[in-house]
């Protein structure tokens, strides 16, 4: 059967959720991890979401726990996965935040910036996050600061809530301790040296700053 068969996608296909991390975006943020990836980039930090499985659970269920949150939280970041393989929940959610908190949104995908662009939700999406770092990562362009895994990676601010120097100030990564003992590393991938550079400056970064 057919996914027009089977009719819209309703709930969200979750690998993880963090409810209080310091490495995926400005502040401090919840974090969710969509499950499922087909981009296949060599040397993804976070293989295990890339399988379709993962326990589904409505927009609603997760709007509803992040709101729990309050104001422990400046906002939220989606990633994964690939979060622009479910769009249909996705941007339901992000609307949901948009509409009804004062929460920001960053948003990570392996498409390009010229692939998002052609997707017919891209207006929507665009209206509906204040960060958008866009494309495969790439290992042998590996920088993994500014929140951008590789230097390919663009970065796509809308509106005026944040500059660049706020994810530059983002840490590379962290380690969570849970209550029970499991420690969860998250962010961008710390764990092998960057390539050595070829020069002694900082690789260029595409800004593209939205209305």
């Amino acid at each position: 059967m057919s996914r027009s068969q089977r009719g819209p996608q309703r709930g969200l296909r979750l690998h993880g959720f963090e409810p209080y991390s310091a490495a995926n975006g400005p502040g401090t943020r919840a974090v969710v991890w969509v499950q499922g990836c087909t981009l296949g980039c060599p040397g993804c930090f976070n293989p295990e979401t890339h399988e379709r499985g993962g326990g589904e659970t409505t927009v609603d269920e997760l709007f509803e726990r992040i709101v729990r949150l309050g104001d422990r939280v400046e906002g939220v970041t989606i990633s994964g996965g690939e979060p622009l393989q479910q769009r249909e929940p996705v941007l339901r959610l992000l609307a949901r935040i948009r509409a009804e908190t004062s929460l920001s949104a960053v948003l990570f995908t392996g498409y390009r910036w010229s692939e998002v662009t052609r997707m017919p939700e891209a207006a929507a999406l665009c209206d509906s996050v204040d960060v958008l770092l866009a494309g495969r990562y790439e290992s042998g362009q590996r920088i993994a600061r500014g929140l951008r895994g590789s230097a390919n990676k663009t970065v796509h601010l809308f509106g005026d809530r944040y500059a660049l120097h706020d994810l530059d100030a983002v840490p590379d990564a962290e380690v969570v301790i849970h209550p029970d003992g499991r420690l969860t590393l998250t962010g961008i991938d710390p764990l092998a040296p960057p390539p050595a550079p070829a020069g002694p400056h900082r690789q260029p970064v595409d800004i593209e700053v939205g209305e």
